[in-house]
């Protein structure tokens, strides 16, 4: 990491708005269109002097001051590598969400971000946010506390593309000093079911999070599960305690409620064995979205 590296770095965290937060030149934020980027297009907005926002849409409504909407396809390297002139950090949510056939994994998810990590190198990013997913390690049984160094285990082809995309920021950040913070995110979403209580994370919480991996001054290569302050988490943090993610929400104040509405639990069941939930008991290809019961609660802004 040379001169101009370090003087970038310095210059960054000069620039404060009036909450404090840093300001950026340029951010570039895939996933846009989607039910958590719909969260993070507006906060991240107000962290830099202009924001592309990106995705497969045509469009996604009225943009927030600063932003501008730019289509893209992440399979394509031409246009993502188009976007990512002049951008300082990559807030990378794009991907299909679900479980799906191998192909389709692979265009999206695996070439995609190959892309995005490429277009960064030669664009010269200093930071990639990525979303990961609880499902790189979805096969580990929900009664062992996991941190977050423990080996892969992906419980779907969804899993396994985001298990490619953390090694490949560890690989980026070994050769090309390309800075990654991995969010492992377990559910974000209204809490609809006994596992949420332990897998919750909070739109606000999502925010903070992603606010922490943008302003933590160094992070190298880094992984932090993305939950809530819950009673119930089933993941451990503590190793990643660099990046000052405090949570502030928890799944608790649902427990009640989710308790006494939820079906008596069937032994061996999957889905509550496993930390990746339905995702560990589905067959390859298969949808897991579908047995969730997922509320479509997307910002418009």
């Amino acid at each position: 990491m040379g001169y101009h590296f370090w003087k970038r770095q310095l210059f960054k965290y000069l620039q404060r708005n009036v909450m404090g937060e840093i300001i950026m030149k340029k951010l570039v934020l895939t996933g846009a269109a989607g039910r958590l980027g719909s969260y993070l297009r507006e906060p991240l907005s107000q962290m830099c002097e202009e924001l592309i926002s990106t995705d497969l849409s045509d469009n996604i409504g009225s943009t927030y001051k600063g932003e501008r909407y730019v289509k893209a396809d992440l399979a394509n390297f031409d246009e993502v590598n188009k976007i990512m002139d002049g951008a300082e950090m990559i807030i990378h949510f794009g991907a299909l969400s679900d479980e799906d056939s191998f192909e389709n994994i692979l265009n999206s998810n695996i070439i995609g971000s190959y892309n995005v990590w490429e277009a960064a190198a030669r664009n010269k990013v200093d930071r990639v946010i990525y979303a990961s997913s609880i499902h790189a390690v979805g096969m580990y049984p929900k009664n062992q506390q996991i941190g977050i160094n423990v080996p892969h285990k992906p419980d779907t082809f969804y899993g396994l593309a985001k298990c490619f995309a953390e090694d490949l920021a560890s690989l980026y950040w070994d050769k090309k000093q390309i800075e990654a913070v991995c969010l492992r995110i377990l559910s974000c979403a209204k809490v609809t079911s006994s596992r949420a209580l332990g897998s919750w994370l909070s739109y606000d919480d999502l925010i903070l999070l992603v606010k922490r991996a943008i302003d933590t001054p160094t992070t190298g290569f880094s992984i932090i599960y993305g939950v809530s302050n819950n009673d119930r988490s089933p993941v451990d943090n503590s190793e990643a305690s660099h990046l000052g993610f405090k949570p502030k929400d928890n799944a608790e104040i649902f427990a009640k409620d989710i308790l006494e509405k939820s079906e008596k639990v069937i032994k061996n069941d999957r889905t509550q064995i496993y930390h990746g939930g339905p995702f560990s008991a589905i067959d390859l290809g298969e949808s897991g979205k579908a047995i969730m019961q997922i509320v479509d609660d997307k910002k418009v802004n």
